[in-house]
């Protein structure tokens, strides 16, 4: 789950070596903490949250698979 959140967030930005993803485990839900460069910032957001939006989608998806419950978090 981690590399899928990573390989995303990495074809959104413009410095991809900034992209830094960390796993938070917990009983029933997993957290994924996503920051970026302050610059790429709304390219990961997008327009009204769009992309974003859509991030959460696929990894709910992804996570629903699995059997876990996933919740992304785009930190600052």
């Amino acid at each position: 789950m981690k590399e899928l959140i990573e390989y995303m967030a990495r074809a959104l930005v413009d410095k991809p070596e900034e992209v830094a993803v960390n796993e938070v485990a917990g009983e029933k839900t997993t957290v994924y903490e996503l920051r970026v460069s302050t610059s790429d910032l709304g390219k990961v957001i997008g327009k009204q949250g769009r992309t974003a939006r859509s991030m959460r989608t696929i990894l709910n998806a992804a996570g629903t698979k699995l059997g876990k419950r996933c919740v992304l978090e785009i930190l600052e």
